[in-house]
Order: C-alpha cells, then structure tokens, then sequence
C-alpha cells in the first residue's frame, strides 16, 4: 500500500480564494453603508469623505418639520405605499401557497411560474408597460396604482417565502385536525397559519424593504402629490448634494437593522421548537 500524501499548495490556494474572494465581497458590501453613515455625521456643508467633523446637525435638519416638511411628506407616502403592499401582497400569496401546497407537483411547476414572473421581469419595463395601460383604460397614476405596481412586482416575494416554508409542513397535520373534527376555517387558524407564520413575517419584511426603496415602479405610477422618499432622496442629491441624503440612508439603515434583529428574535423559539 503507498500512503498519499495530501499535495498542500492546491488546499492553500482554494483557501486563499475562498477567504480573500469572501472579504473583498464583505468589504464591497460593507464599505458603502459605513462610509454613509460616517458622511452623515459631517460638520460639513456638503457630501464628502472623510467628514469634516462630528456633527448631528444634519439628523437635526431632517427632524425639522419646516426645513424638512417635503421629506416628511415623502417619507409618509412611502411607509404607506409599503404598508398597503404588504397587506396586498397578503391577500394573494398566502391563498396562492396554501392552494398550491394541495395541488400535484406538476401542476405546481406549470403555474408557478406564473406567480414568480414579476421578480424577472425588470421593475424599470413594468411600471413604463403598467403606466401604459393604466392610461389606456383610463386610469391616472396614483398613490393607489403605486400601490397595486407594489403588489404585482414584490408580492411574488411573499408567495416565495412562505411556499418555503409550506413545503416542510408534514400535510398529516391537517389532516389529523381534519380528523379530529376540526372545521376547514378551524384548521386553517389554528394550524396551517401558525406554520407558515415565519414565511409569512419572512415574506412582510422583503416586500416592505422593497417597496420602501423602489424607484422604477414609484417613478412611473405615482402622481406630482404622491412624493415617494427615494425620489425625493434623487432629487436632492441632483439638486444640491443635501447632506441630509445620507442622514435619511443612516436612518434606514439603522430601523432596517433593528427590524432584522427583532425579526431574528421573534423567530428563534418557532426554530428551536422545530428542533
């Protein structure tokens, strides 16, 4: 028998690739977001890197409802346009997982892609196709357009979370409850929603992020009145390069981390009971 030695140079390089590949892409990640929130704490007039001094002033600017009464206006309009795409996004994609859970799997492959079409098509091509035909049948753009465009390109998020979810539930469940002389609405609360619950917040939280940072669909259905906060973010930055522009980003940024770490919270216990 001859002993193979392990040759060391090849395990070397694939680690060298692996690991400096990982940080550049942790660094083009990470960079961008710390750097903005560094600029947003400037003592400066203008956009600039590295800031000039430490400085609140500008979050300060933002919190004035005077100097800041239009970004309040279209940071209103976007909570709102997001929140409404949720809840649409609710009304079809958890029936459309819970129908197509009970359907044969090649039926499931015919139709699925269907409800998955929008994440492929470009956002930008939809909401100019969506503008066209809203003005054909006569419809204006609106806050309540905004709002169905939402729906239609990011709901499929939902649908995607929670038929994740949906493929792991053991379908017995049901149907013991079924057994047991539990009603169909019965079953469905007391059951198969609590289930598919993390899909479900999963699904909430893509769809709301998303909608609150879109531009094509927003730019294109939405009216003069309806001022969406990543417009009015490219607006400043044309016009003046606000330095608020950054304070708004360190704001999202930091209720986006607070929300991913509640989320994580909320969920552990229903995935160590899983366990």
């Amino acid at each position: 028998m001859h002993n193979h030695r392990e040759n060391p140079v090849p395990t070397f390089l694939y680690k060298a690739f692996v690991f400096g590949l990982g940080s550049l892409s942790l660094i083009y990640l990470v960079a961008p977001i710390v750097i903005a929130i560094t600029m947003s704490f400037t003592s400066g007039q203008t956009l600039k890197y590295p800031p000039e001094g430490f400085s609140l002033r500008w979050y300060e600017a933002l919190i004035d409802p005077v100097r800041s009464g239009t970004e309040h206006i279209a940071a209103g309009n976007s909570l709102k346009i997001a929140g409404l795409a949720v809840l649409g996004s609710l009304l079809f994609a958890v029936p459309a997982t819970i129908g197509m859970a009970r359907m044969r799997r090649r039926t499931v492959n015919a139709l699925e892609p269907f409800l998955l079409a929008p994440l492929v098509l470009p956002s930008l091509v939809y909401g100019l196709a969506a503008l066209i035909v809203a003005n054909f049948v006569g419809f204006q753009p609106s806050l309540w357009l905004t709002v169905i465009g939402h729906v239609v390109v990011f709901g499929p998020l939902m649908y995607r979370a929670a038929s994740v979810v949906a493929q792991g539930i053991n379908p017995s469940l049901a149907e013991a409850s079924t057994v047991m002389g539990a009603t169909w609405y019965t079953t469905l609360r007391r059951v198969i929603l609590p289930l598919l619950t993390p899909g479900i917040l999963a699904g909430a939280f893509l769809v709301f992020i998303q909608s609150l940072d879109n531009v094509s669909v927003s730019l294109f259905l939405a009216d003069a009145q309806t001022t969406v906060l990543p417009l009015r973010m490219f607006a400043l930055i044309e016009e003046s390069l606000d330095v608020r522009v950054v304070a708004m980003s360190g704001i999202l940024i930091g209720l986006t981390l607070i929300v991913m770490l509640v989320a994580r919270r909320v969920l552990a216990p229903a995935r160590q009971a899983d366990q």
